[in-house]
């Protein structure tokens, strides 16, 4: 494996666009086949429900992997590590474009998830290994741009990609990209030593570690694809109480183990702990929130794949804007009170945009809130990932950022959940309220009402513009209730998306320190 020496100043910047490529391609496929699943439904001939798992395998697969893949690279170099993880990622890609079936491609997305688990992971850690004083703080801010435009950009992207060449591009483009990014990080990409002599490959907590965080996952998506279940049904709590049980065994086991998985003292680093606090605040506050925000814009306000991408710019412009010079300040100001005083922007945005939405909403009316969102997740996310790696070895950096990350994707697929129940509970409670007030025919009042309140907030929209419903003399007031109804759920949405970045606000305030403070 080639090694590159610190001495070349050009040479670790190309080594960061390396890095930013893959991290890009592993984030980027998180989002981007959202905007591919109509296409797909059409040729495989298959319903949304299971085209779902489209989704859902690359999220369940990514999530309990990163752990796995971040211990690895720091026993045996994370180089190494996260160009396997290229390969494993750009051959999953050349089979997800070729798929002729569903369960082909569901495969396939299980297998490129375990390739961008070790970019996303270990891109972090070798930033900070090839990065040294004030300079570290500059690269993970550019690291940090990458990571916040990546997940903000895939209706651009795949909206581009889908309309112009067909849903099969969304991953053939991955082709190309991941072996430029190999060339440049066998070239330029410095190797961080093999900390793994002497130790045994901890099997067991690597098992226990990624049982659990599937079943954890898998339960919040089991909710999140069946709202009407309750928390305590069997098919929702029995995967999240064993989840909870493969983590705490997991637990007992790493304290007893000679050469443990990972490090429990890790969590003594404060910094560490309130990372992962605001990790799983960006990811529920902010990630999640991309998808209800696509939504509103394709939906309710009429626009395609590619447009919404387009008029998201922006939120998401400004992490590509703003990324490298957060090393910077973070180089000369509190790190600490920065992230707090972000995250809260991030407060006051969604409170600006439950302010202005209305059930007419126009786009220049989402600006403002759109504009200051995109400038906290631009700041917050590169400090965080700076901030929770300081006074961590070296030889645990990728564990370190292992946990951030699956902090951060656990709070996505919080929120999402979270998020989604919110809507759909002021969604219905609305409906509900004022459907008497219609004085619908008695013959066809149960039947739609009972279509709206299952088809919920994502496609009430499309039954009450339906053509069939147009001749409905009370047609005219039926929609108004219904972009009523919506507009009362996205309030809701914001409402809670604001306190989730003020809890990560308060914990960023009172948990982390600055690195005089330490």
């Amino acid at each position: 494996m080639t090694e590159v020496k610190s001495g070349s100043s050009k040479n670790k910047w190309i080594a960061l666009i390396a890095m930013s490529l893959g991290v890009f391609m592993a984030l980027l496929d998180v989002t981007v086949v959202n905007v591919a699943l109509p296409t797909m439904a059409v040729d495989f001939n298959t319903t949304f429900s299971n085209l779902q798992w489209v989704l859902n395998a690359y999220t369940i697969v990514f999530a309990s992997i990163l752990l796995i893949v971040s211990k690895l690279g720091d026993m045996y170099g994370r180089k190494k590590i996260f160009m396997i993880s290229m390969v494993i990622f750009v051959v999953a890609s050349a089979i997800n474009g070729l798929a002729t079936s569903l369960p082909v491609l569901i495969a396939g997305r299980a297998l490129q998830a375990i390739g961008g688990a070790g970019l996303n992971s270990l891109s972090m850690a070798l930033v900070a290994s090839n990065f040294e004083g004030k300079s570290r703080g500059t690269g993970m801010g550019i690291l940090g741009s990458v990571i916040g435009l990546s997940t903000a950009s895939g209706p651009l992207v795949g909206g581009y990609l889908v309309e112009t060449f067909g849903w099969p591009s969304i991953f053939f483009v991955n082709v190309p990209i991941g072996i430029i990014a190999f060339a440049l990080s066998w070239k330029y990409v410095k190797e961080t030593p093999s900390y793994g002599k002497g130790q045994k490959i901890d099997f067991l907590g690597m098992l226990l570690s990624g049982a659990g965080l599937f079943t954890l996952v898998y339960g919040l998506i089991e909710k999140e694809q069946h709202f009407n279940w309750g928390w305590t049904d069997p098919r929702v709590m029995g995967w999240l109480l064993a989840g909870v049980v493969l983590l705490v065994v997991f637990v007992l086991v790493e304290l007893k183990s000679k050469h443990p998985m990972m490090n429990l003292k890790l969590f003594k680093h404060v910094n560490l702990v309130g990372a992962t606090f605001v990790a799983f605040a960006l990811g529920a506050g902010v990630y999640a929130i991309n998808a209800y925000l696509t939504t509103m814009m394709q939906n309710y306000m009429g626009y395609s794949a590619f447009s919404t991408g387009v008029h998201q710019l922006v939120m998401s412009i400004w992490a590509l804007l703003l990324g490298p010079i957060t090393g910077r300040l973070g180089n000369r100001y509190s790190k600490r009170w920065m992230i707090a005083g972000f995250l809260g922007l991030g407060v006051v945005a969604y409170l600006v945009l439950a302010l202005m939405i209305t059930p007419n909403i126009t786009f220049n009316e989402l600006v403002p809130g759109l504009v200051l969102l995109g400038i906290s997740n631009a700041m917050v996310n590169p400090l965080v990932n700076n901030a929770g790696l300081e006074g961590i070895e070296p030889s645990e950096t990728g564990m370190a950022s292992g946990i951030m990350n699956v902090f951060r994707q656990f709070g996505v697929t919080v929120g999402i959940v979270m998020l989604g129940l919110t809507q759909s509970n002021k969604y219905e409670d609305y409906v509900n309220g004022h459907w008497s007030g219609l004085n619908l025919p008695v013959q066809m009042s149960d039947g739609l009402h009972d279509a709206f309140t299952n088809a919920g907030p994502f496609a009430g929209h499309t039954i009450a513009y339906n053509s069939r419903l147009a001749s409905l003399p009370q047609i005219g007031q039926l929609r108004d209730m219904i972009l009523h109804a919506y507009n009362h759920s996205m309030v809701a949405i914001f409402i809670a998306a604001a306190i989730v970045m003020a809890i990560g606000a308060v914990a960023a305030g009172l948990l982390m320190r600055d690195s005089k403070e330490n």
